[in-house]
């Protein structure tokens, strides 16, 4: 039941603490995990300093040294460790402790088994997948180093990226690497380095080492730093067959620092040389599209019309004058035809002329200028008449009809 408590009547510190204790008793025997960030031993007596392996909190921890001898091989500091513990609260003291009953380590099969379910929880949030990864720059202005502290990793970045590139600056964030604070101090050192604008990408390097040294950069909160991290990660932990789940999220994996060296920077050597065979591909390129052009042009030059344009013109002219002379002889010929068609048409026409009957002797007899006399009888006595000759003509009356033989005979 809670205390009812005034200014007036207030309890001492002693039942206070008292019933803190009382509290904390209830809650029992409890397996607690966490890694032990330090291990003292006094005598019979075992102290411990359990920490959270993620929060950055801590527990003590008091067994019996042969508790802690019992788990065998017994565990040292940085030791990820479950504890059969009893929650105990020093009333003399004001302290919170767990005394412990039994200590086990925490055996690498579980911890790889910890591992894979936490790659499949992560693996299903996308965190893994390869669309979301970028590509590195090019040349990076800056290039943030995560590293341990006077480290070798350090030194192979840094040695493998001046060789590959004299130009490289570096913005160095030294810190943990493994044990108890690795995880909080990497994921700092990524956020200011994330935070800056000049750093173009972030290498994360480590050396080899166990699973358990390795474990910080298999961290849950690290991992989803550098998935939200805005720049560029490139992950060199251990070796090549270490794969922490830092390589799975980082942008790029590299198997080695000295090989992060290599993906971060060009080699300037071989950029001069590809430069070197740009330039000579272009220039032969070139060479040949000016050679093709310059024989182009030489064939142009040998064609007859630009070779000697007069000679065509003097060709042009005899062919225009071919074409007047065979103009002249086509009208000459048409001329002749048409004069032959001419003449006979005359000749012809002259044949059938009365004209040329008249010349003959005959005459024409008119009853007028437009009324030809055929017969005697339709001519009737004193009717006036005109007989035409060839050149002249003359007017007669006419007086009596007379028969000709043959109307005689008949």
């Amino acid at each position: 039941m809670p205390l009812e408590t005034t200014p007036e009547s207030p309890v001492p510190v002693r039942t206070v603490l008292r019933m803190v204790g009382d509290w904390i008793g209830r809650l029992g025997r409890i397996w607690v995990e966490g890694q032990i960030a330090e291990l003292t031993r006094r005598g019979g007596t075992a102290f411990l300093t359990l920490r959270d392996p993620v929060a950055a909190v801590s527990v003590r921890v008091v067994c019996p040294r042969a508790v802690l001898d019992a788990s065998g091989p017994a565990p040292a500091e940085g030791a990820r460790v479950v504890v059969w513990a009893r929650p105990d609260f020093s009333t003399a003291r004001g302290s919170f402790s767990l005394a412990a009953l039994e200590i086990r380590a925490v055996g690498i099969g579980e911890l790889l088994a910890r591992l894979e379910r936490l790659r499949e929880a992560l693996a299903a949030e996308g965190l893994f997948a390869p669309e979301r990864k970028r590509r590195l720059p090019f040349l990076p202005g800056t290039v943030g180093l995560i590293c341990g502290r006077d480290s070798a990793a350090e030194r192979d970045v840094q040695r493998n990226a001046s060789r590959r590139w004299p130009a490289v600056r570096f913005r160095v964030e030294e810190c943990a690497v493994q044990g108890t604070y690795a995880v909080a101090e990497v994921t700092a050192a990524l956020q200011r380095l994330d935070a800056d604008p000049a750093v173009a990408v972030i290498v994360i390097a480590r050396g080899g080492g166990s699973l358990e040294d390795l474990l910080p950069f298999s961290d849950e909160s690290l991992v989803r730093a550098v998935a939200a991290a805005g720049t560029p990660v490139v992950s060199a932990i251990g070796h090549e067959q270490d794969v922490p789940l830092l390589d799975l999220v980082a942008d790029v994996r590299a198997s080695t620092p000295t090989d992060a060296a290599r993906r971060v920077v060009p080699d300037v050597g071989e950029q001069l040389a590809m430069i070197r065979d740009l330039r000579g591909r272009l220039r032969r390129s070139l060479t040949g599209r000016l050679d093709r052009e310059a024989a182009w042009l030489t064939g142009m030059r040998s064609r007859p019309a630009l070779a000697s344009p007069l000679r065509e013109i003097d060709r042009r002219q005899e062919q225009v004058t071919a074409l007047a002379e065979r103009a002249r002889r086509c009208l000459r010929s048409l001329l002749d035809r048409a004069a032959d068609d001419v003449s006979h048409t005359r000749g012809r026409l002259l044949a059938l002329s009365p004209a040329a009957t008249m010349r003959r002797g005959y005459a024409i007899v008119l009853r007028d200028p437009a009324t030809v006399v055929r017969s005697a009888a339709e001519v009737a006595a004193g009717e006036e008449l005109t007989i035409r000759f060839t050149e002249d003509q003359l007017s007669v009356t006419a007086r009596d009809r007379r028969q000709t033989g043959r109307d005689q005979a008949s």
